[in-house]
């Protein structure tokens, strides 16, 4: 079954840490990224760059409108994702629970599994 990993960072906790624990985290990231490949549960997976880059796409009465920066304001933002392809749920949620963030109480993990959805005819 395959699920996405989200990673929501708590940005502020991470730039608290000194810079040799931040070094030792990314370090982790490679390692467990590594894993997953090893094992064959790895899909795809990428760190995102910051909200200050993001813009919102809406639609106003069918006027396209932009906005800058994220959907919804909060203290934990979507910095990354692993999408993987797992026995089941409790593997799913054992991966999300190595995440080297979570380790370090800096992320948390919303696992959600992705939808099948049927063949298109003609395609």
């Amino acid at each position: 079954m395959k699920y996405m990993l989200l990673i929501y960072s708590d940005r502020e906790a991470y730039a608290a840490l000194a810079a040799e624990t931040q070094a030792q985290i990314n370090r982790d990231y490679f390692t467990y990224t590594q894993r997953i490949i090893d094992s064959g549960e790895f899909i795809a997976g990428d760190p995102l760059q910051g909200v200050e880059t993001a813009t919102t796409v809406r639609n106003d009465n069918g006027r396209r409108t932009l906005t800058d920066g994220p959907y919804a304001e909060t203290k934990e933002v979507l910095g990354g994702y692993y999408l993987v392809d797992v026995k089941d749920l409790d593997r799913a949620l054992e991966l999300a629970g190595l995440l080297p963030g979570v380790q370090h109480e800096i992320d948390v993990i919303e696992v959600r599994p992705l939808m099948d959805l049927p063949e298109i005819p003609g395609s």
